[in-house]
């Protein structure tokens, strides 16, 4: 079989038209590595790929025409039972090209087998699924949106953590939120301070540990300087180095401590919580323990550990390093711990939502998901964009991502693994880059953006996934779907139960008008901006246009564009009887709108003017290290607690 054909059997598309309507054909040797980052998949010759049911409602799959007919089909469950054998839940025959599948089988995820008259055998993943993902049990609501690691607090340890997240969903809840969103919380490199992004995540099954209020770990001794303390919470930006100077050690010395407390209840909740994580957190303990000791990326690892091996890997656990391995354990349990104490306290406080959790749409290549499941996930290929308007040469986000055929060969397990610990404590997710659950673009890891080329996965399948763990944790999945997206994709995710996401700034026709309260849809999730976007402040001040040019970045807009958007948000407000143009009138606006979550975020409240983060850039602005100018305990002095109240009255919760 030829690189094309390789290409096409593996749904890579060869050629595409970027953004700007120009066709680009994928370079012949970016090609021969992305088909080559991809596992082999045989060629269909009896049916398309997953085969989907939503619940109660007729499902059918045509058979190809090579298909020699008639062919026999088997309903498998996924694991085997004592015998070695997986159970038989549905069989039959198909004299015709259609096969209509049984309409009685349980949510989840089995395995079909087929045979035709030729013996020809192929097996493809079923997936049951709900007719549609949770939708929430609240009419409107709003949240407070916060990026962790910047709350500013007279007792953490420089870096937002556990417990100012307790303190935000209180207060969030006396405010009448329905609860507060997050930046991602995945698990990040323990010896890479300076790599901080928490959307290029080591692992998105763990979380990051620096988020743990040390303090309440059990085992905790006192004896940390308190000097150095003093120094990083008053810094204007997240020092991580120091941070994690302070923390690790401090967290060791707790984790010595607590070893010794064999029979206490948290020396059981400890174990219980190894047990119900299992062997992934084993894998997970191994990986650090392997990476701390070689110290280069895995594949450059002795062959052995290449692979992630059960045996070895409880070997790691048993052996000379078993006290580094449970160390790790102990740090992912304080971890969920306290992020679990969150949850619940949402929970009491009576919030819908409780924690609204970003879900970054990669994992860096060297880490422990991209080892883990090197199947399903190509960590030579880079997931980005092709070139547009705004980035011509293209976008290569640096991140590994799934890939079709891995996926399928697995029955999708390792995408709901990632969505279910995402989900263990959140009532809501937002999915980065949703598109991606339709097509990915890759580049090939040592080639420019502008050669990658698109690789379809199967959307159907995935949206399944989505709503099988969606429905089973009662967690509302939001699509980051902005941008230009295929003709229809928003109607299937819709179809499917996936909000939508609506950024104001966006939300323009041609001639720049802003869009009225109508348009926006009841199943989204509204905001004035993003992280990654100007603030209100800023937005109205030109900081952002000012700050890019500074940097030598386009931002895309002139002063005389701003300031037409300016006049156009005054009109839209004018509209709706809002005389003023402040951010509680912006909020008053957002508030009127069917969409049945708003955002707001701290940085607007408190009238911050610089950009939090800005694409493209690394070391020539402060991404992801941008303190809030005001502590925790200040924080209601420092906006008008009552203009909010009052904007968001209609949908707000019973506030305290």
């Amino acid at each position: 079989m030829d690189l094309f054909s390789q290409a096409h059997n593996l749904g890579i598309l060869t050629e595409f038209f970027d953004g700007q309507g120009v066709r680009h054909v994928t370079d012949e040797a970016a090609l021969k590595i992305i088909v080559e980052a991809f596992p082999e998949a045989p060629p269909r010759r009896l049916i398309d790929g997953a085969v989907v049911i939503r619940s109660g409602l007729p499902a059918r799959s045509r058979l190809h025409e090579q298909a020699v007919l008639p062919v026999s089909w088997t309903i498998r469950e996924l694991s085997a039972g004592q015998d070695g054998h997986a159970k038989v839940v549905a069989s039959g025959n198909a004299a015709e090209r259609m096969i209509g599948w049984p309409d009685d089988l349980a949510v989840g995820s089995y395995r079909i087998e087929l045979v035709d008259a030729s013996s020809c055998h192929e097996e493809v993943p079923l997936l049951v699924a709900p007719e549609k993902a949770f939708l929430g049990d609240f009419e409107r609501g709003w949240l407070l949106a916060v990026q962790l690691y910047g709350i500013r607090s007279g007792r953490n340890w420089g870096v937002g953590d556990f417990t100012d997240l307790a303190n935000l969903i209180t207060l969030s809840a006396e405010l009448g939120a329905e609860g507060v969103g997050l930046n991602p919380l995945h698990a990040l490199f323990d010896d890479r301070p300076g790599d901080f992004s928490p959307y290029a995540p080591n692992s998105r099954l763990f979380l990051n540990a620096l988020y743990i209020d040390v303090e309440k770990a059990p085992g905790f001794k006192t004896g940390t300087d308190r000097e150095a303390l003093a120094r990083v919470r008053q810094t204007e930006q997240v020092d991580y180095n120091s941070v994690a100077a302070l923390k690790w050690p401090a967290l060791r010395a707790a984790f010595a401590a607590f070893s010794a407390m064999n029979d206490s209840a948290e020396a059981k909740e400890f174990a219980t919580y190894c047990a119900e994580r299992g062997e992934l957190l084993e894998r997970f303990a191994a990986f650090e323990v392997l990476r701390h000791r070689f110290k280069t990326p895995w594949w450059e690892w002795p062959a052995e550990w290449q692979q992630p091996d059960h045996d070895k890997c409880l070997a790691i656990l048993q052996g000379s390093d078993k006290g580094e391995a449970r160390f790790v354990m102990y740090v992912q349990w304080l971890a969920e711990r306290q992020l679990r104490a969150c949850k619940d306290l949402a929970h009491q406080l009576g919030m819908k939502v409780g924690l609204y959790l970003d879900v970054a749409v990669g994992v860096q290549s060297d880490g422990f998901d991209a080892w883990n499941e090197q199947g399903a996930i190509s960590r030579s290929l880079s997931v980005g964009a092709p070139p547009d308007p705004l980035n011509t040469v293209g976008q290569n986000w640096g991140l590994a991502g799934f890939n079709a055929p891995g996926l399928e060969q697995k029955s999708f397990q390792p995408f709901r693994d990632m969505l279910r610990a995402s989900m263990r404590h959140a009532g809501a997710i937002r999915l980065d880059h949703v598109l991606g659950l339709k097509r990915l673009y890759l580049v090939p890891h040592g080639f420019p953006a502008r050669q990658g080329a698109y690789a379809q996965m199967p959307f159907d399948a995935l949206l399944a996934a989505t709503a099988l763990e969606s429905a089973a944790n009662r967690c509302v999945v939001i699509g980051e779907d902005l941008g230009t997206v295929p003709e229809g994709f928003r109607e299937q995710m819709a179809d499917w139960g996936i909000w939508s996401y609506k950024v104001m700034i966006f939300e323009r026709d041609e001639a720049g008008r802003f869009r009225d309260v109508d348009y926006y849809a009841p199943n989204a999730l509204i905001t004035f901006s993003t992280h990654d976007l100007s603030t209100y402040a800023g937005w109205r001040s030109f900081g952002d246009l000012k700050t890019k040019r500074g940097l030598g970045i386009d931002p895309g807009e002139t002063d005389q564009e701003r300031w037409h958007a300016l006049a156009m948000l005054d009109e839209v407000l004018r509209h709706n009887t809002i005389e003023r143009n402040d951010l509680y009138s912006v909020i008053s606006f957002l508030s009127r709108t069917r969409s049945r979550l708003l955002a707001i975020s701290l940085e607007d409240l408190l009238g911050v003017v610089p950009q939090p983060n800005i694409p493209g850039t690394i070391n020539e602005h402060p991404n992801w290290r941008q303190k809030m100018p005001v502590a925790l305990e200040d924080l209601t002095q420092a906006f008008d607690v009552a203009a909010l109240k009052a904007t968001t009255a209609g949908r707000a919760r019973a506030a305290g």
